[in-house]
C-alpha cells in the first residue's frame, strides 16, 4: 500500500458495523470499473496468495455476484453478493455471504450489508465503506476470521492494479487531440507484419514502443499468461503516411480468438470529446451489429466497437482526459 494515500478502519460495536475509507491515486472510472467488472474484480479481491475467480456476476439492482476464493491448495470457498441499489459511478449496496458452489446460503456464517460509495477529488477516488452485521456476535465473528488483515492486503492489489493501469494508459496516449487509425488484428505474427510495414514506411514505432503479452506484471495479479503467447504483441503503433497511424494486437487462438479476413481490420476512431465519441458511435452503428456498447473502460478510454450496416468494421476510443 502506498503510505501516502488514505486509510481507514475502524469498528463501530454499538452500531454493529464496519467503516473503511480508502484512497486511491486513479479517477473515479477507473475504480469503479476494477470493483464492478469482473474480469478485473477477480485480479485484486482476494488477498494474496488467495485468488479470486468469479462464476456469475450481473451487476445490476436485483444481480448477484458468485465467486470463489482459491486458497494456495485449490480448496474453493464460495461467496454470493447480491446487489440491491447501484447507481452508476457513485455508489452501489449489496448483501454479502458464504454460500455453496450453486449459490446457496451458508446460513452458520454472518451475511455482510456492504454499501460503498466512490468520490473523486482531482486526480484521487475514495471508496468510503460501510458494512453493517445484524449483531455484535456477527461482527466479532468476521473480526476473528481475520476481515480487517485480508481486506487491508485485496485494496494492495487494487493499488497495483491501477498504478498498472495508468502507466500502461500514459505508455499509448501521450496526448488527446482527435485522430483516426487502423487497427489490425493477427493471429500471432503481428511483430512480423509490422517489421514489414516500419521497413516499407521507414518510421519508428510510438506510443511506448512493442508492448507484449508477457509484459504484464505479475504483481499486480494478472491471470497467467500461456508461455505461446508470451512474446505475441499486446499492442503496437506505427506512424505511416500523412500523420496517419496503424495499430495492430495478436489475437490467438490460445485465448479464444478466431482471426478471419473480415474480423481483422478496424477503422479506430478517437473523437476530443465524450459528447461527439457519442455521437459517431450512434450515428454510424444505426442499422448495424453492435459487438461492444460505448462504455468507459479499465485503460481509461470512453470505448465501444460495432460493425456498420455495410459490413465495415468500427471502433470509437474517446480517452477521458484526467480531472
Amino acid at each position: 500500500m502506498n503510505p501516502a494515500l488514505l486509510f481507514s478502519f475502524s469498528v463501530n460495536k454499538e452500531n454493529n458495523t464496519i467503516h473503511v475509507q480508502r484512497e486511491f491515486a486513479a479517477e473515479r472510472s477507473l475504480v469503479w470499473e476494477a470493483w464492478t467488472n469482473p474480469v478485473i474484480i477477480d485480479q485484486w479481491w482476494a488477498p494474496k496468495p488467495y485468488q479470486t475467480k468469479t462464476k456469475h456476476m450481473d451487476f445490476r439492482k436485483g444481480g448477484y455476484w458468485l465467486y470463489a476464493m482459491y486458497s494456495p491448495e485449490n480448496v474453493a470457498h464460495w461467496c454470493r453478493a447480491d446487489y440491491m441499489e447501484v447507481t452508476p459511478l457513485q455508489s452501489f449496496e449489496g448483501l454479502d455471504a458464504f454460500c455453496d458452489e450453486e449459490g446457496n446460503i451458508n446460513t452458520t456464517f454472518p451475511r455482510s450489508l456492504w454499501r460503498n460509495n466512490f468520490e473523486q477529488d482531482g486526480e484521487y477516488t475514495t471508496v468510503n465503506i460501510t458494512i453493517h452485521y445484524d449483531n455484535l456476535a456477527d461482527l466479532e465473528k468476521i473480526i476473528e476470521m481475520g476481515f480487517k488483515e485480508g481486506f487491508t492486503m485485496a485494496l494492495g492489489n487494487l493499488d497495483q492494479y491501477l498504478e498498472t493501469r495508468i502507466k500502461e494508459r500514459t505508455a499509448l496516449k501521450k496526448d488527446y487531440s482527435a485522430r483516426v487509425s487502423t487497427y489490425l488484428n493477427f493471429p500471432g505474427n503481428t511483430e512480423e507484419a509490422f517489421l514489414f510495414y516500419q521497413s516499407v514506411f521507414k518510421t519508428a514505432f510510438s506510443g511506448g514502443g512493442i508492448h507484449r503479452f508477457g509484459d504484464i506484471p505479475q504483481d499486480a495479479d494478472h491471470p497467467p499468461v500461456a508461455e505461446s503467447v508470451k512474446n505475441m504483441i499486446l499492442h503496437i503503433e506505427l506512424p505511416i503516411t500523412g500523420n496517419h497511424v496503424l495499430m495492430g494486437t495478436d489475437a490467438p487462438k490460445e485465448m479464444g480468438f478466431t482471426v478471419i479476413q473480415g474480423n481483422n481490420m478496424h477503422i479506430n476512431i478517437e473523437p476530443e470529446s465524450r459528447d461527439e465519441a457519442k455521437r459517431i458511435f450512434e450515428a454510424l452503428s444505426d442499422g448495424g451489429n453492435i459487438t461492444m456498447p460505448l462504455q468507459d473502460m479499465f485503460w481509461g478510454a470512453y470505448f465501444g466497437s460495432f460493425t456498420d450496416k455495410f459490413g465495415i468494421n468500427w471502433m470509437i476510443n474517446h480517452y477521458n482526459q484526467p480531472q
